[in-house]
């Protein structure tokens, strides 16, 4: 299974052949479709993505295209159009692409625009396998024992927290052991860092009471300066 993937939507199958080209003798694994429809019937694969995408497309617009997906889970892209502008890259960036390139650009800047791309991506996915844990982890407390969290990052003593709870010190101690090790912290300090990711602490201190196809030779540099 391959590292990352290289998704390119392009509807002009020259430059999807030479993009295929280029990318692959960088080692990476590349995926082209004519249509936005076609990459949106493909079934994306886990690892790491970057989506190159034309901003003309036969069926549907490339910046549409992104409006469609932001709520789900895509990689990241890189718009390439031959008729860009201003405003249409104002908005592709602001809706979150890593880049609008106009053609013809150089292999520099299309590999730099992509290998940004998967870092964002792997690094969300990181992100995202690591909040799915902590859910988990959060989701073995007991109900008492997700009363006593908030207080315990909030960092209250033992003895406010229990006078909070209206248990005792010796009760609350338990409860917060047990906090401690089904959320695999080492510490308070890493115990914060959690309940902050799981939106547990700011929730907790919000009371304020914790701190072509004809020559491609030639057709394919149409679009793309020479390495310099």
């Amino acid at each position: 299974m391959p590292e990352s993937t290289v998704y390119v939507v392009d509807d002009d199958a020259s430059v999807r052949e030479a993009m295929q080209d280029l990318l692959s003798s960088f080692g990476l694994h590349v995926l082209t479709f004519g249509s936005a429809a076609e990459y949106v019937a493909t079934t994306h694969s886990a690892e790491p993505a970057c989506l190159v995408l034309d901003v003309e497309l036969p069926d549907i617009n490339g910046l549409d295209l992104q409006h469609q997906l932001a709520n789900g889970d895509h990689p990241p892209i890189v718009f390439i159009t031959g008729h860009g502008d201003i405003p249409s890259s104002v908005r592709a960036i602001k809706a979150g692409a890593v880049d609008f390139l106009p053609k013809p650009f150089t292999p520099e800047q299309l590999l730099t625009a992509i290998n940004t791309g998967l870092r964002q991506h792997r690094e969300s996915r990181k992100s995202q396998s690591e909040l799915a844990g902590l859910r988990s982890c959060y989701a073995s407390l007991t109900p008492r024992e997700r009363d006593v969290l908030p207080l315990v990052v909030r960092g209250l003593l033992n003895k406010q927290a229990a006078a909070e709870l209206g248990i005792s010190e010796v009760t609350l101690q338990i409860h917060r052991s047990q906090v401690m090790r089904k959320m695999h912290a080492d510490s308070l300090a890493d115990l914060v860092r959690m309940s902050i990711k799981l939106g547990v602490e700011s929730s907790a201190s919000a009371d304020g009471t914790g701190g072509s196809s004809g020559d491609s030779g030639s057709t394919e540099r149409q679009w793309i300066r020479p390495m310099t």
